[in-house]
């Protein structure tokens, strides 16, 4: 670690192979007070030396503010940690050979070495001269003296970019509690992990694996999929991955760089991660052994006490939304088997079209307590064409409970009307009305119960409405009619009240518009007002095939979050039925 936090510290000082004004200015003050012809600021890398401060050097050298290893004599100052001192550099065994003798004509060189906060070597801040040179006492004090001053420099610089990293570590926590909060799905998590990191030095990968009991399973993103995820879609606990270190022994796995990835891991790692082109890792597994979570770095990578604190702080966030998104997850698929065995497949009936729309709530058990509902009545002797019964209604409420409640009513609502053979659509809302007496179940509901027959080469329709928004009927010529005639509540109508069936023909041609107001209730705009809109529509778009209809009808519904469950049902009369 002391070469890499040695080389983290150079990169938090931010000076690279391109002028500084600081680091010349103690160039210049060192040529000043050395009255030599060349003074650097040499900051020692990986592969090379770089210049941030520089006078006096000729070119191409000047021009490029580096050199290769081969011309350094920094590296001497870096390795031993102490002043270089030479009067002749080609009668010095160590530095004979050195490229920068012909090619710098570097003959006399005096280099002290510049210090982090930490004790690691930098570089060092270098007198040199065309010609041997023997440096007296007071140089070598003037020049101890500018490199303390240039080392302060320095660790301030890095410093404060520490401090820059540690607000960016504050600030990413609070980013991260806030946007994954907010996931809906596994993969909505995993995107919006991979939008809080996105800087220059923040990690080119994110990567999330689940554990199943028999090893990891990776959560992609079929947007951002990289090809080795695609290869590699799960590891069992065993496989000598990072990965699942972190996951057999619990504990945090960091990889700093290439070479460790190669001595700790198996080939079949090396390769993946070099197939990401990724050499640094940390993975960190999630509380209650339910995965682990990956960052990766494409070069080696140094990590700070502080980086380490907030990543492991935004493991602890992804666990909670992993454990919030399968649970709700499981929930919905609960709740939506519910409703789809609760919602009526539709009968083909000749001289009918119909089709069916349900939206749920998007705000509690994703189901709810609206319902539709379409039977073909038993045919009588003497009608050898059967009659339809439609229902549509809507509990108060959009949870389980207000599903369960649905599935009551509606059975009991189907009860009513198969058991009085005249199949009156009021007489069957009293009925339940007169059951609810006994089975209170919750604080109402509303419901339109219909009965449409064959009636001399058209349709008759009978409908009863207990307080439900009111049936829309297109005619043939394109006129919506509002079929605004209804009574009370169902399940709060006071025992006795009568109910009443209303009629109206249906000639070839027309459609007819069941839904629940879900459809037409807007927060802030008059039920009223969107209902009519809500004819326009049918209006302008009744003669399209039903499903288009649909669409139109809910148009922007199912892209909003959804105060309320929406349930439609719709009706072509395209033939006298037989």
């Amino acid at each position: 670690m002391g070469e890499l936090g040695r080389l983290e510290a150079l990169r938090l000082a931010g000076l690279t192979a391109a002028a500084d004004p600081g680091m010349d200015r103690f160039a210049r003050l060192v040529a000043r007070f050395l009255r030599v012809p060349v003074s650097l600021v040499s900051l020692l890398e990986a592969d090379r030396q770089v210049f941030p401060g520089m006078v006096g050097l000729a070119e191409p050298w000047a021009g490029r503010r580096q050199t290769p290893l081969s011309h350094s004599f920094c590296q001497h100052v870096v390795v031993d940690g102490r002043p270089l001192i030479l009067e002749d550099t080609r009668v010095h065994p160590r530095t004979c050979g050195s490229l920068a003798i012909p090619d710098l004509r570097v003959i006399a060189y005096a280099g002290m070495p510049l210090t982090d906060a930490d004790g690691h070597v930098l570089g060092s801040l270098c007198a040199i001269d065309h010609k041997p040179r023997k440096w007296t006492a007071d140089e070598m004090q003037d020049l101890g003296d500018l490199t303390a001053a240039c080392s302060v420099e320095l660790r301030m610089r890095i410093a404060t970019e520490q401090l820059r990293q540690d607000r960016d570590h504050a600030d990413l926590l609070l980013r991260a509690s806030v946007e994954l909060a907010h996931s809906r799905d596994l993969t909505d998590l995993t995107r919006r992990l991979r939008r809080l990191f996105h800087g220059p030095f923040d990690p080119s990968f994110v990567g999330l694996m689940l554990a199943d009991g028999r090893g990891l399973w990776r959560v992609v993103d079929p947007d951002d999929l990289k090809p080795v995820e695609a290869a590699i879609e799960r590891l069992d606990l065993d496989a000598g991955f990072p990965s699942t270190r972190a996951m057999r022994e619990q504990r945090t796995v960091f990889v700093p760089d290439h070479g460790a990835l190669v001595h700790g891991f198996s080939p079949e790692a090396v390769a993946g991660y070099d197939a990401l082109g990724l050499s640094s890792v940390l993975c960190v597994p999630l509380p209650g052994s339910r995965g682990v979570l990956m960052w990766c770095w494409p070069e080696r990578h140094v990590l700070a006490v502080t980086e380490e604190a907030a990543l492991t702080a935004v493991a602890g966030y992804v666990s909670q939304a992993v454990e919030r998104t399968l649970f709700v997850e499981n929930r919905l698929s609960t709740a939506e088997q519910l409703q789809a065995a609760m919602l009526t497949d539709l009968p083909a009936v000749p001289g009918l079209e119909m089709s069916a729309l349900y939206l749920p709530a998007t705000d509690q058990d994703m189901v709810g307590g609206d319902w539709y509902d379409a039977y073909v009545l038993p045919e009588p002797s003497a009608t050898p064409r059967p009659a339809l019964m439609l229902s549509i209604g809507d509990i108060i409420g959009h949870d389980i409970q207000a599903a369960a409640v649905m599935g009551q009513v509606r059975s009991m609502l189907r009860q009513a009307t198969l058991g009085h053979p005249v199949y009156s659509p009021a007489g069957a809302l009293a009925s339940v009305d007169a059951a609810f007496d006994a089975l209170p179940l919750g604080p109402g509901a509303t419901a339109v119960h219909a009965r449409l027959d064959p009636d001399d080469g058209r349709w008759r329709l009978t409908w009863s409405n207990a307080g439900h928004p009111p049936p829309l009927l297109r005619t043939p010529d394109g006129r919506v009619r509002v079929l605004g005639e209804h009574d009370l509540l169902l399940l709060a109508a006071p025992s006795g009240l009568p109910r009443h069936d209303h009629t109206h023909a249906l000639p070839l041609g027309s459609v007819l518009l069941l839904y629940t107001d879900g459809l037409v209730e807007r927060r802030d705009d008059d039920i009223d007002a969107t209902i009519l809109q809500t004819a326009s529509v049918l209006a302008a778009h009744g003669e399209e095939p039903l499903p288009q209809l649909l669409e139109a009808l809910s148009q922007g519904l199912a892209d909003a979050p959804q105060r309320d469950d929406v349930a439609v049902l719709v009706v072509r009369v395209t033939g006298a039925g037989q």
